[in-house]
């Protein structure tokens, strides 16, 4: 065997073995793990959303905890300014006589940052993390400076108690790569979330993967190839999301105001290469972009006031898009 499939094959042991530690910790929702781990490996950054008490925190906490990167947490506030998130200048005595001022990095300078209740904060605060998110580095008073990768953003919000929140704006909105949705476990799941977690210990998850190993798996996953078929399907998929597009059929030109633009067809190319690969495929096949579309699509759709006043969802649209732009039967 090829040293280099040796070492894909060692990696994606790995990425199990962070399945199982997380596992440990969170009950359930696996399809949720799935997507989010999906993101980090495609190197982008995910929205969460879930009612309170879902373990959305918890989630990312055990992320943290079985990787060896760093972890930082913002409780967002209406308070919070954004020198709070990028950091801010302080002035420093220097031991030879005189000041000047040093920039100290705020909480941004991290691998892995949960921006929780990120909707709790105003524009000018949630804009703090646009430079960060896109380019990976903060400017701040003329200077740059890098954020060490990997960088992964997990922001959460809750759908509701929305008096006093600042919903993100559509083009923040847009730079997350996935936006996923926690929903209520099982019976079943829930039995077990109440067993394990109210005795005197909690399981302890151990780090299994190393950020250079992460930086090495968002590497791998760009050479996933994607038939050329199923990338012409993603493009048509997107397109037709978009009511002024002759691809539009026309329940989408009666619901929709503003479709997905060519950074959801990418997110959504990505996405699926990693989800092919963390299932120790090489090649992409349907059931990954069927996996990833609603992630990928469900916060770049805007409805219009048609569909909201009848309770019509994005996730329902994009469920009947996925019919209507049927997948080439070729065989993967």
């Amino acid at each position: 065997m090829p040293e280099t499939e040796k070492n894909i094959q060692k990696i994606q042991k790995k990425i199990g073995l962070l399945k199982e530690e997380i596992g440990k910790v969170i009950i359930g929702q696996e399809e949720v793990v799935g997507q989010a781990l999906a993101t980090l490996f495609a190197g982008g950054h995910t929205l969460l959303e879930g009612a309170p008490g879902l373990a959305k925190t918890l989630l990312v906490r055990t992320l943290a905890a079985a990787t060896s990167l760093t972890f930082k947490r913002i409780q967002f506030t209406p308070d919070l300014m954004p020198g709070d998130i990028i950091g801010t200048e302080v002035l420093h005595e220097l031991k030879t006589g005189g000041h000047e001022f040093r920039f100290m990095k705020g909480p941004v300078f991290t691998n892995i940052l949960l921006a929780d209740e990120i909707n709790r904060t105003p524009p000018k605060t949630q804009s703090a993390l646009l430079e960060a998110m896109q380019e990976y580095e903060v400017t701040y008073a003329g200077t740059e400076h890098k954020i060490e990768k990997p960088f992964f953003i997990l922001a959460t919000q809750n759908p509701v108690e929305q008096a006093g929140t600042f919903p993100l704006p559509e083009a923040q909105l847009d730079r997350f790569m996935t936006y996923i949705l926690l929903d209520y476990p099982t019976e079943q799941e829930e039995q077990k979330i109440l067993e394990s977690t109210t005795g005197s210990k909690g399981p302890d998850p151990k780090p299994v993967i190393t950020g250079t190993e992460v930086i090495e798996i968002q590497s791998l996953v760009r050479e996933v190839s994607v038939h050329p078929d199923l990338v012409g399907h993603i493009n048509k998929l997107t397109r037709s999301t978009r009511p002024s597009t002759e691809e539009a059929p026309d329940f989408v030109r009666e619901t929709v105001d503003w479709g997905a633009g060519p950074r959801s067809g990418q997110a959504l190319v990505l996405t699926a290469k990693a989800r092919a690969f963390m299932e120790g495929r090489y090649s992409v096949v349907p059931e990954d972009i069927m996996t990833m579309a609603r992630p990928v699509l469900r916060h770049r759709v805007l409805l219009n006031f048609r569909a909201e006043a009848d309770k019509t969802t994005t996730d329902e649209i994009i469920g009947r898009l996925l019919d209507y732009v049927k997948l080439p039967k070729a065989q993967w």
